[in-house]
């Protein structure tokens, strides 16, 4: 069986940082072997607001959900907006409460990789530790590398959405791979202990 890696990212504006980011690393984890699935700015902007009293779903919000409980391993990727999670990628965590009565409650045993864009490395560092924060929380393992791209030095994708910075590239390419070599880990089978 594949590793399934999610990737939750992307503001409301098509070809946004943030949403090329998390594919980016995202393939940087199917280059590995992951099956990926990417829930992007325009599908988040189709889930209603979070309202834990209603336990109604709509498609798209049951969609997510259980995407995330298949997951071995999660990309989060957020702009910075006023130095935190914006609110449509927040919304979409704050869904994943219905996994709480799991038998692998919310984020527990996977791998999760964290990505931000922001105009400003001030904004970029307190959204950083606020997503680390939240995955804390929800009992899952943050990779060792956190990217934050500031979308204000230069242009960090080109056209075609590919990365156009060799140093932001690698680094989201580790992140993926990060994120993929931990899921595998995580769901290895037990392996006997030779004693020599």
């Amino acid at each position: 069986m594949s590793t399934l890696i999610v990737g939750i990212g992307g503001t409301t504006r098509a070809g946004s940082s943030s949403e090329l980011a998390v594919r980016t690393a995202l393939a940087g984890a199917e280059a590995r072997g992951a099956q990926t699935l990417h829930f992007g700015g325009d599908f988040l902007a189709t889930l209603p607001h979070y309202a834990p009293e209603q336990p109604e779903r709509t498609w798209q919000q049951t969609q997510l959900v259980d995407a995330v409980r298949r997951a071995d391993g999660l990309v989060i990727g957020s702009p910075g907006y006023h130095g935190g999670i914006s609110g449509l990628v927040k919304n979409a965590i704050d869904l994943l409460e219905d996994l709480r009565s799991d038998e692998r409650v919310y984020f527990d045993g996977r791998a999760v990789g964290l990505v931000v864009t922001a105009a400003g490395w001030q904004a970029c560092g307190t959204t950083l530790s606020a997503l680390r924060n939240v995955v804390h929380a929800m009992r899952g393992w943050p990779t060792p590398l956190g990217v934050t791209l500031n979308s204000a030095q230069n242009r960090l994708f080109a056209p075609d959405g590919t990365c156009a910075d060799s140093n932001a590239a690698g680094q989201l390419d580790l992140l993926g791979q990060q994120v993929y070599e931990f899921a595998t880990g995580f769901n290895a089978p037990a392996r006997a202990i030779q004693v020599a």
